[in-house]
């Protein structure tokens, strides 16, 4: 790249990644570095990545380009954190990290680095999934262990969407329902079942299993109607957050609060918050 392809105000990527590279290996020099970023390790990191890619999202959602280009850069950090905690080890570089990424959308993208020419969309996606399959089996002949078509779904994704790529990796080999309405029974179903804990007064770890049969059920739902379930809950969260607020300052406007009223006058303005929202 020439500096002239640069936009005005920005560092050469190169230089700027190296930078941020150095800067790192300053931080956790074992001498001279920070007493905190010394301390880390790929465990104690790994709460602060999850956490950055969904202030990533986040930032996506409210749509603030200058919020999303800091928001990358926490991210970004996080990936220079774990490599050069790596490279201390003697396991891999963030050059290597590079590499392998890039070596895998090239292989991914046989289409655009090979010579099987354009494709659609569809097909694009059924030649990435074809791909990722082999690199599964790969995986699971160097671990010795047998292959699995739910290998790779990862443990630290959220639980909703973990629920939703373990059913969807599923489906593939055809253990999955037809239609939306199967599954509706199936939560009804559920709900029955929990139902019947509860009314046994089971342990609470017999109530977590049958909520959680529930939940992975809505969840299955969810994808059958093409809903995202992440999404889905994040609205329904909104929505609770708004009403809830539209409760307290409506009480504080009359002199009161929520830890001051009963249920029955905070029902009362939920049904309130309801209605002028739909108004």
């Amino acid at each position: 790249m020439t500096n002239s392809a640069i936009p005005p105000g920005s560092d050469d990527s190169s230089e700027a990644l190296q930078r941020l590279l150095a800067i790192m290996r300053r931080l956790r020099d074992p001498v001279n570095g920070c007493r905190w970023d010394v301390a880390q390790s790929f465990a104690t990191i790994a709460p602060y990545t999850i956490e950055e890619a969904y202030e990533v999202a986040d930032a996506i959602e409210r749509g603030t380009p200058a919020d999303l280009c800091d928001e990358l850069g926490d991210l970004l950090l996080q990936v220079v954190f774990h490599a050069r905690m790596a490279e201390e080890a003697g396991l891999f570089d963030f050059a290597a990290v590079a590499s392998s990424i890039a070596d895998k959308m090239i292989r991914r993208h046989p289409h655009i680095f090979g010579e099987d020419g354009p494709k659609s969309a569809d097909a694009v996606r059924a030649t990435w999934e074809t791909l990722k399959a082999a690199e599964r089996s790969e995986k699971a002949q160097r671990s010795d262990r047998p292959e699995s078509v739910l290998d790779d779904v990862g443990l630290a994704f959220p639980a909703l969407m973990r629920a939703e790529k373990l059913q969807k990796r599923a489906a593939r080999v055809g253990f999955d329902w037809g239609a939306p309405e199967p599954v509706l029974a199936k939560i009804a179903e559920e709900i029955l079942e929990l139902g019947e804990e509860m009314r046994q007064d089971a342990p609470n770890e017999r109530l977590a299993d049958e909520l959680g049969d529930v939940l992975f059920a809505v969840v299955n739902l969810a994808r059958h109607l093409e809903v995202d379930p992440e999404a889905a809950l994040r609205g329904a969260n909104a929505k609770f957050e708004r009403r809830f607020r539209y409760i307290e300052e409506t009480l504080i406007q009359r002199g009161s609060s929520p830890a001051e009223s009963t249920l029955e006058d905070m029902e009362a303005l939920w049904v309130e918050a309801k209605q002028k929202e739909r108004s």
